[in-house]
């Protein structure tokens, strides 16, 4: 059987960038319970990957995911729960939230490279990019209530992402979106029409100009937002911002700035 999620590691200037690719094309690389165990593994070792500076996600086979697969729940679709029984499907379910919330977490950018279909699940891990590539053929949707299934563990990323209003109109209608829309909706930061791979390379290089500890502090803060109190979020900033003026990366920088140089970690003259 051929690996669920195929991973390429590949030098930089400094460190190295990672390409996972979701590798199921027959499903249309529908996130089974194995690729979720493979993601988050991937996302585990990533998180304390100090050689690791950024991650590019895409799909093989045309299409980037075409959503969760109900192959394994066959057997329990419109079948209730015995009285008193724990109901196995809600911790298959709260895992692929783990999932969500780990590629949001991952302290270094994460691009997200969209061709074919992005449906469902494959719309949640959209949201966790930090930046969106989609080809102009692209189809982007949130089917499941038209299915008369619940967008459980993807609906806060989706706000996160889109703001309740697009949010709404995406996960209450299942409405199918082209690229440009997507694009429209701030899903989508940029459409490639011709050759993706020269645009993730472009993507590549234009966060690799950016200081991996910085983004790592950075994204930290991002994702903290919603969830801290103003006063507090701000006091937290005004040390992570000392912390790097006084750490290396600053130095570093600020002296390259000066000279007219790239700094160490960046590839750009």
């Amino acid at each position: 059987m051929a690996e669920l999620l195929l991973i390429d590691r590949a030098p930089l200037a400094s460190g190295c960038v990672e390409t996972w690719t979701l590798n199921d094309p027959a499903s249309r690389n529908a996130l089974s319970e194995a690729m979720v165990g493979g993601l988050i593994a991937a996302c585990e070792r990533a998180a304390t990957d100090a050689d690791l500076r950024g991650v590019v996600l895409r799909g093989a086979g045309g299409h980037f995911c075409a959503g969760g697969s109900l192959g394994g729940f066959a057997k329990t679709i419109g079948q209730p729960l015995a009285a008193g029984e724990a109901d196995p499907l809600v911790p298959l379910n709260r895992r692929f939230g783990a999932l969500l919330q780990a590629l949001c977490a991952l302290p270094q950018w994460l691009i997200v490279a969209v061709g074919g279909a992005a449906m469902g699940g494959g719309f949640g891990l959209v949201c966790c990019a930090d930046h969106v590539l989609a080809h102009t053929s692209a189809q982007f949707a949130t089917p499941e209530v038209t299915l008369g299934i619940v967008p459980a563990q993807i609906a806060p990323f989706v706000v996160r992402r889109l703001g309740p209003s697009a949010a709404r109109r995406c996960l209450l209608t299942g409405e199918r979106w082209d690229a440009a829309a997507a694009q429209r909706l701030g899903l989508v930061d940029d459409l490639v029409e011709g050759d993706m791979n020269a645009a993730v390379q472009a993507a590549i290089s234009r966060h690799a100009a950016a200081a991996p500890q910085a983004v790592a502090a950075t994204k930290r803060f991002l994702l903290a937002q919603a969830e801290t109190p103003l006063p507090a979020l701000l006091d937290e900033a005004a040390i992570a911002f000392s912390q790097a003026l006084r750490g290396p990366e600053a130095p570093q920088g600020l002296a390259a700035f000066a000279a007219r140089k790239a700094p160490p970690w960046s590839a750009k003259p």
